[in-house]
């Protein structure tokens, strides 16, 4: 799966839980680590939970992927899930804003999901 499909997958994971704030940033012209940032807040320690594992249990059983790694699953407000081209960050509403990573990767290019496409109706087709 190219790294832009998993990126948008993992949004749509975390939009599952209703995490909030959802960012997909676009860092391969700023970053030789990754392709794509995934950025979502949670409300809670148990949002937080809930979110990280949608998306670790979603990859895993649909499509085969584990994280390399995962950091801050303890009782941390910043859970970290390392998919070598895609990096998720799960963060409770106040980490996100103390540290700010729109704002560090600002010349980032924010990536925003398709539109769904809409149904016609019998009368349309």
């Amino acid at each position: 799966m190219d790294s832009k499909k998993l990126a948008l997958l993992c949004r749509e994971f975390a939009d599952n839980k209703k995490a909030e704030n959802l960012a997909v940033l676009d860092v391969r012209k700023l970053s030789s680590v990754t392709d794509y940032f995934v950025i979502a807040s949670g409300t809670s320690q148990p949002h937080l939970r809930a979110i990280v594992g949608e998306i670790v249990d979603r990859l895993r059983d649909e499509h085969d992927l584990q994280p390399a790694r995962k950091d801050g699953m303890g009782s941390t407000s910043w859970v970290v899930l390392d998919y070598f081209d895609v990096i998720i960050h799960v963060m409770h509403a106040e980490a996100r804003k103390h540290y700010d990573l729109e704002g560090l990767w600002n010349d980032a290019k924010s990536v925003n999901p398709p539109k769904p496409r809409k149904k016609k109706t019998p009368a349309e087709k």
